[in-house]
């Protein structure tokens, strides 16, 4: 059998490099169908790898509250209304606070679903050790930040209950702040300057691998270049927002071991000024997340007395329309991949039910000096499927052009797998098996005196 195969084969390859032109246009399909099936299933692998490392940044459980900075409308109010509707503005967002830590004491106290919420104070500084110089974000948290956004620890550890009540001068560094700054040294114990602060470093996060990508789409920033402080300290020391004072500290309620968030908000009238640039929230599971979503919507609605001057954003909602966007991508693909292979298999069938024809003496002699009907079925089965088979392998290779294209013009990481290339193997053979049948099948069946008859 092994002996039949191999000589079918041998008069396949033949049959190519005799009618070298045909048999290129005829896998042209094969070839264009295969490549966009490696394309697709590229984009899908990336995409799908994109998304895990999106949901381990940004959390599934999470649901982020960002500022909304009040800006006046260009449309002016008729004349008559113009003075009215000015102190109407002006009365409305003298009661809106902004953005305070008593919204995420509040959110943590109010929805019970709530498993922790983290405050975050943010302030572009320099960072200085030494001579050694690198501009940073300096970055207010309390010690529940680094549990809700996953972060592992090199050195040292997280800020413990004294550091965080007592507004001490102590930090948490990014890896790139490690790296710049202390270079071999062990940077625990050891003061870095801030601003016209100095801080004591008592921990080292873990490096975090993160994309131009990621931090265009899912506005994150690049944590490694991170100093981080705690919240207390950030508002003590650098008088964030006008809103806080020594006073305001020293009579407020502050982070302890059992979870409650610093309230620290001026009680009388507060000027209009956000006290945090964000606050992220984790909830104890995410199969509720847009209706928990929705509540702490309408609370600080009313708290912030119907100024729409926040904005609530849920990851898990976003990685979703991009995944759906992703899969309409590859839909629109799989079709393009479906037609050029139908394609390619109708113009297989084609050139061999031709070839059939042309080969009409041939069949016939053979048959005459022996050969069965299985022989010539196979004989130009084999045929076929080796057309398809080139055209698959030419296809790969333009799948790996194209994906690396669409990586390099659109941005969208594409991965080529093992399996990707075996699949498009296997396709390219079952279209020769599925398009070769017909025209094999009907040089198998021919009766081989007719055949010696043609002309």
């Amino acid at each position: 059998m092994i002996s039949i195969i191999a000589y079918n084969l041998k008069i396949a390859f033949e049959s190519i490099i005799q009618n070298k032109l045909r048999a290129v246009l005829t896998s042209l399909g094969i070839i264009f169908g295969v490549s966009s099936v490696i394309a697709m299933l590229a984009i899908g692998q990336g995409a799908q790898e994109e998304i895990l490392e999106k949901m381990k940044l940004l959390g599934t459980n999470n649901i982020i509250i960002k500022p909304i900075e009040q800006k006046e409308k260009k449309e002016e109010p008729e004349k008559e209304n113009k003075e009215e509707a000015k102190e109407k503005e002006k009365l409305k967002s003298r009661y809106s606070p902004g953005l305070t830590l008593n919204d995420a004491n509040s959110i943590l106290a109010v929805v019970p679903q709530v498993a922790k919420v983290s405050p975050e104070v943010m302030l572009d500084v320099l960072a200085i050790r030494q001579g050694l110089k690198r501009e940073v974000k300096l970055v207010g948290v309390n010690p529940d930040y680094f549990t809700i956004n996953q972060f592992e620890f090199t050195e040292g550890g997280n800020f413990n209950d004294f550091a965080f009540n007592n507004s001490t001068s102590v930090c948490i560094i990014g890896y790139g702040v490690r790296t710049k700054l202390f270079l071999a040294i062990n940077p625990i114990g050891q003061m870095i300057k801030c601003g016209n602060n100095w801080f004591k470093v008592v921990g080292v996060l873990k490096e975090k691998n993160i994309s131009k990508e990621n931090i265009q789409n899912l506005g994150i920033r690049n944590y490694n270049n991170d100093v981080y402080i705690p919240i207390t300290t950030m508002m003590m020391r650098f008088g964030m927002r006008n809103t806080i004072s020594r006073s305001n500290l020293r009579g407020g309620t502050f982070y302890s071991g059992g979870g409650a968030i610093v309230d620290i908000i001026d009680r009388g009238e507060t000027p209009i000024a956000n006290q945090l640039d964000r606050i992220v929230v984790m909830l104890k599971d995410n199969t509720q997340i847009k209706t928990i979503a929705e509540i702490i919507n309408r609370m600080l609605f009313r708290k912030h007395n119907q100024n729409r001057d926040f904005e609530i954003i849920v990851p898990e909602q976003l990685l979703e329309q991009e995944k759906k966007t992703r899969e309409i991508f590859n839909i629109v693909l799989g079709a393009i991949a479906s037609i050029s292979l139908i394609v390619g298999g109708i113009g297989i069938m084609n050139i061999m039910l031709a070839s059939v024809l042309e080969r009409t003496k041939e069949i016939g002699v053979r048959r005459a000096v022996g050969a069965k009907r299985r022989d010539i079925l196979l004989q130009f089965l084999i045929e076929a499927v080796t057309l398809s088979f080139s055209g698959g392998i030419i296809g790969i290779f333009l799948g790996f052009a194209l994906s690396l294209g669409i990586q390099e013009i659109t941005g969208i990481k594409t991965i080529i797998s093992a399996y990707s290339i075996l699949l498009s193997f296997a396709v390219s053979i079952s279209v020769g098996l599925i398009f070769g049948i017909t025209p094999a099948r009907r040089a198998s069946l021919q009766d081989p005196i007719e055949l010696l008859r043609y002309e």
